[in-house]
């Protein structure tokens, strides 16, 4: 395993991450795994070098995190893992119950470090930007929650650049804690992020670590000709809204092809080249099989030559904003 320092943080992370919206409960969505069956997966990746887990408030309304923080106590040093989660999400019924108001943010922290078992969360991340939340109440009250010790690092996710832009510009201004991380949308069939988010994170010093690095499974072939060949991709509506055109199928079967001429899986190849774009710190791997998470961690002894990564890149048209 590799490590890198997140953007220009001191803290270091494994270059992929596991992602935990895949554990929790059935009930949330039909392809998420219960806790017996998840934590073989947690296991692994602590065996593989992977220190760094990301999860939600949001993801199976708390059990995620709950799960995700009994693998942690039980498996690791508390120490030598980062746990990452995020707030925003609607939480509950009442009109308090999301987005990034003060009393969101403080009410989310402590219900989510309960659920984790944890006096500290490493990386706090708001999931989504909150237009009805003056931009200063909310950096003012994550900044508050770093003062506390609450929380050590903070990071955003899936926004438009002008709007971190603008975030981090009013931590500079006031003194408060700057985000350290951009979670967002990127990958082989969604390269919108390029023209914006990524030069920003990186001539501003933040890492990055995408969401969906395989397309929800796309890029491994798990819809091919229309047909959802997966139980999370018969399902998985919002993955079916967003990779479904022409374009999004023929880079699909570039990576397939490059992934024959060098003789390892889709998902390895998909994965190398995301690993070898300028910023990105540490995709976020999302495995409900094994060797999902064995093929995320192979990538990183995958190495392309420029002619592969252009070949890789021509079929890519340009999309509309996905995933906000």
């Amino acid at each position: 395993m590799d490590y890198v320092r997140l953007g220009h943080s001191g803290l270091k992370v494994s270059r992929i991450a596991l992602g935990t919206m895949t554990y929790g409960d059935p009930g949330w969505r039909d392809w998420v795994l219960p806790e017996e069956h998840s934590r073989p997966f947690y296991a692994r990746a602590l065996e593989l070098g992977i220190n760094f887990f990301d999860t939600a408030d949001v993801y199976s309304l708390g059990v995620s995190e709950e799960i995700t923080g009994r693998a942690i106590r039980d498996l690791a040093r508390r120490d030598q893992v980062v746990i990452a989660t995020k707030v925003h999400g609607k939480m509950g019924e009442g009109p308090n119950d999301h987005g990034l108001s003060r009393g969101h943010v403080m009410s989310a922290v402590q219900a989510s470090l309960k659920r984790l078992g944890t006096d500290y969360i490493d990386l706090y991340q708001v999931h989504r930007f909150d237009p009805e939340t003056p931009i200063l109440e909310t950096m003012t009250a994550l900044h508050d929650l770093v003062r506390m010790g609450a929380v050590r690092y903070l990071g955003a996710s899936s926004m438009a650049a002008y709007q971190f832009a603008k975030m981090q510009h009013v931590a500079d201004l006031h003194g408060l804690t700057r985000f350290v991380s951009m979670q967002n949308h990127y990958n082989l069939v969604y390269r919108e992020e390029e023209r914006e988010m990524l030069p920003l994170c990186r001539e501003d010093g933040v890492g990055v670590i995408p969401w969906s690095p395989l397309a929800r499974g796309f890029l491994t072939g798990n819809r091919q000709g229309g047909e959802a060949r997966t139980l999370r991709a018969r399902s998985d509506k919002f993955g079916e809204s967003m990779y479904r055109t022409e374009d999004d199928y023929a880079v699909q079967a570039r990576v397939a092809e490059v992934a024959a001429e060098i003789g390892v899986p889709a998902a390895q190849v998909a994965t190398a080249w995301l690993l070898a774009q300028p910023g990105v710190s540490a995709p976020i791997i999302g495995a409900s099989k094994m060797p999902h998470l064995e093929d995320a961690v192979a990538a990183l002894s995958v190495s392309l030559t420029p002619e592969q990564l252009a070949a890789l890149e021509e079929p890519y048209r340009p999309h509309p904003v996905l995933g906000f």
